[in-house]
């Protein structure tokens, strides 16, 4: 105390010797707002800072909590920001209005709704969920835009558009480099999503002996496409086609790579019906197939198609079938005109979310908003597109959910399907939360422990979620094992109840124990050790002993993982093995390996062109 005085002291007689006898007193104004806006500046950052950290945190907290500490500091951010723009005299913003792509969801959502998440000046609890996304979202794809994630089948396609790019011919059509690193990442992030979104059918089967409630007009009970939301998509691993575009979509954003879900429109009904994902490259459009898990062949089967090269050429979309197996639903002419939908939250077009935005630099930049409107406008350019809208979909989403939980909150059976389907890495048992904390780790690609933070990677967490068999099996007898797992027969609780409950703790034990079984196989493959991952697939998730609703992804993987350390022959015969949802594009994945190595093949390269 004696030592803060006396240094108190002493700069009070050097401030006094240094400014003399003169008034001082303006200059002591101007110090203390100095003093005044680094201040404000630092408490600036820190919410910000909180923001962000409680988005990392996300998986393990609270939930009602979280959304309301994050959308407290969003908002006082934006007032200190507003602030901060009113003292230097550029508070000169211009009124938001609704951009015109948005009215594209009329009838979906009433127009007072449209326009207060749109227009509406600080940050709900509601906006939340897309604040979490981006992060989540950005996360993935600041570590897997990296060469392991190359698909050897476009190598040599690559190098030859690098090559064009090097000759540096201004009259060409080449790609830049640039340009061809953007369609690089475009196409790791598509290969990724595929490897890592375990392909559902577009209609899942209906629940035996569940009460289906009712259901709109064209919302059918668990229809493709909105059953889940793109982030419940990844971070569960599984997903039907259109989820998989949602998924590959919003990578695209966070890249800061303009795509758009491309569909045919009925002359008769004006229905749209999605067939592709469209990146924007340049002037041109790249098609992906999330159903086939492949890029478009271009012409003779090479590169990656453009939208361009489908309406010219029949034989793009000609060689999607696969002769005696598959015939696929399109043709050229089919495929001539299709409007583009871009997969935006409405919350994404928000004047608030740009200035957001505009404060997350360095390590915390995320995209929060999109300029819809340009998007529109450049998608709209390239011939064959017949029109730009937002996608239905998210909206479509968010109403699905909403009715599904208040079905739940009066229906005790039906809460139970609608919450025990996940509550293997979703429920707030501890088993549960040590495999959501490995999941998160996995998706920001942290593989291995922190010893520094004291943080358990994605190996170890996914390790530890691995119960031998014989400890499940004795769960139900093993008072002690029941208390290591926090498990307790509460008072009033029948035997036969309270054994019910056991019996379903096993099931989640055991499923539990097979997801983190396949998700470490993931780990291993991401982590490029490919015999490795190899061996989790098929020695582990497809021990017949440990049967799950992994199994289908975890061939195609296997035969990935094949390509990975050199055995093509190896993985055409894996993707022959007619077991699962995807053998389509398991087939046109193993004609295009059949060109690489010539295996001599019952499907020849042009049995399927006219």
């Amino acid at each position: 105390m004696r030592s803060t005085v006396f240094s108190c002291c002493a700069m009070a007689v050097l401030l006094s010797s240094a400014l003399g006898c003169r008034d001082d007193s303006n200059e002591m104004e101007r110090i203390m707002a100095q003093r005044q806006v680094a201040l404000q500046e630092k408490t600036r950052q820190d919410h910000l800072g909180e923001t962000v950290s409680l988005l990392n945190q996300y998986v393990v907290l609270n939930e009602q909590k979280a959304r309301r500490q994050i959308a407290y500091h969003a908002n006082q951010w934006l007032r200190e920001n507003a602030d901060r723009k009113k003292a230097s005299g550029s508070n000169d913003d211009a009124e938001p209005t609704v951009p015109e792509i948005a009215k594209s969801l009329d009838g979906l959502i009433e127009p007072d709704q449209l326009q207060d998440k749109i227009l509406r000046s600080e940050f709900t609890t509601d906006d939340v969920p897309l604040l979490r996304n981006a992060n989540t979202f950005r996360h993935v794809v600041a570590w897997i835009d990296s060469p392991v994630r190359d698909d050897i089948l476009f190598a040599d396609w690559l190098a030859g558009l690098r090559a064009a790019a090097a000759k540096g011919d201004k009259n060409s059509d080449a790609l830049t480099t640039m340009q061809i690193d953007r369609l690089q990442t475009a196409m790791r992030l598509f290969d990724w999503t595929v490897r890592n979104v375990a392909l559902e059918p577009d209609q899942l089967p209906t629940p035996q002996g569940l009460q289906l409630p009712p259901m709109p007009p064209g919302i059918p009970f668990e229809g493709p496409g909105f059953r889940q939301s793109d982030y419940q998509t990844l971070w569960r691993g599984r997903g039907d086609w259109l989820q998989r575009c949602g998924v590959f979509t919003q990578l695209c954003v966070q890249a800061g790579i303009p795509a758009a879900v491309l569909a045919t429109q009925s002359d008769e009904t004006g229905g749209r019906t999605p067939w592709c994902v469209g990146v924007l490259i340049g002037k041109e459009i790249y098609l992906f197939e999330p159903r086939l898990g492949l890029p478009i062949p271009g012409p003779d089967q090479t590169g990656i198609a453009t939208l361009a090269q489908a309406r010219k050429d029949a034989s793009v979309m000609r060689r999607l079938d696969v002769a005696g197996y598959f015939d696929y639903p399109l043709s050229r002419s089919d495929v001539s005109q299709s409007v583009a939908l871009l997969n935006l939250n409405i919350e994404t077009l928000a004047p608030r979310m740009r200035l957001l935005e505009s404060g997350l630099t360095g390590d915390r930049r995320m995209t929060l908003w999109v300029d819809a409107e340009d998007w529109a406008t450049k998608f709209d350019a390239v011939p064959g597109i017949a029109g730009v809208r937002l996608w239905e979909i998210p909206t479509i989403t968010e109403i699905y959910a909403r009715g599904m939980d208040m079905i739940a909150e009066r229906d005790p059976a039906f809460a139970f399907w609608h919450r025990s389907r996940f509550a293997v890495m979703e429920s707030n048992d501890s088993s549960a939360n040590n495999l959501a904390k490995g999941r998160w780790q996995h998706l920001i690609g942290n593989f291995v422990d922190d010893e520094i933070e004291g943080e358990s990677g994605a190996r170890t967490r996914y390790l530890e979620q691995r119960a031998p068999e014989y400890e499940i099996d004795d769960l139900r007898i093993n008072v002690e094992l029941q208390k290591q797992y926090g498990l307790r027969r509460e008072l009033g609780v029948e035997p036969a109840q309270y054994d019910a409950q056991l019996q379903q703790m096993q099931g989640f034990m055991r499923m539990g124990k097979r997801t983190a079984t396949y998700w470490m196989a993931l780990v291993q493959y991401d982590d490029g050790r490919f015999e490795t991952a190899h061996n989790w697939f098929t020695k582990r998730v497809l021990d017949e002993d440990q049967r799950s609703y992994w199994e289908d992804a975890a061939v195609y993987n296997s035969a990935r993982a094949s390509e990975g350390f050199g055995d093509i022959k190896s993985a055409i015969a894996t993707l022959k093995t007619d077991r699962n949802v995807s053998d389509h594009g398991n087939r046109l994945r193993a004609r295009l390996l059949d060109k690489i190595v010539g295996v001599d093949d019952e499907e020849p390269a042009d049995a399927d062109v006219e």
